[in-house]
């Protein structure tokens, strides 16, 4: 088997990768927007109101009707006040950290192992449409070299063949890095949103002296 006829294989075998990869970054795309839209509340209004209300109830000892009101409830939040509420007899110290692992491994963690392989789609996209047509234009040219008579307008269309392993990169690249932006965005959203109410939420669990440590008269 001559070159020509190894790179006219590899040039197909390119097109089933690239095929590949689109769907692979979609799939990504798919499961992170999912994931972000049950974590988050739809409105910040609907944070404040639930904060609000856990925070009432904390105030007047009443951590069952909290375990209640979050149980079940699929939102980061929730979950993470129902967690900080069940485990509140730990000491403040230990309750912080653990909620911050918690938010860290159950939340965001799979967030952003989704999200470096839509990176990853993007960067690679163009790569692979890159080899397909540096393969497209060997076979094509290839050709010319062999010695047989061959047609320009066949060569014309092997290479114009070829460049659509690029366009098919560059349409993975393009589109997946505007979504890859929005879904920073949101995730960077949801995670300040969670820290500024865990914060607030953990502050009831902090003890008298710490939460008076700093203020002289």
């Amino acid at each position: 088997m001559n070159a020509n006829k190894i790179a006219q294989m590899l040039e197909a075998w390119t097109y089933l990768f690239l095929v590949a990869n689109f769907l692979l970054g979609l799939y990504c795309v798919v499961l992170v927007t999912l994931r972000l839209r049950k974590l988050r509340f739809r409105k910040e209004t609907q944070q404040v109101d639930f904060l609000e209300t856990v925070l009432d109830h904390l105030k007047a000892g009443e951590y069952s009707e909290i375990e209640d009101l979050c149980d079940g409830d699929q939102r980061a939040l929730p979950q993470l006040t129902f967690a900080a509420v069940s485990n509140r007899r730990m000491g403040y110290d230990q309750l912080k950290q653990y909620v911050s692992e918690l938010m860290q491994r159950d939340i965001f963690s799979d967030i952003e192992s989704r999200v470096s392989w839509i990176a990853a789609s993007i960067r690679t996209g163009p790569l692979w449409g890159l080899f397909g047509t540096v393969l497209g234009m060997m076979a094509a040219f290839g050709e010319i070299g062999s010695g047989a008579k061959v047609e320009a307008h066949t060569i014309a269309d092997r290479i114009a063949v070829a460049l659509i392993c690029t366009a098919m990169g560059l349409a993975t690249a393009i589109p997946y890095g505007y979504l890859l932006n929005g879904i920073n965005i949101k995730t960077r959203q949801l995670q300040d949103g969670l820290t500024s109410g865990v914060m607030r939420l953990l502050e009831h669990f902090k003890p008298v002296k710490q939460k008076s440590r700093g203020v002289h008269v």
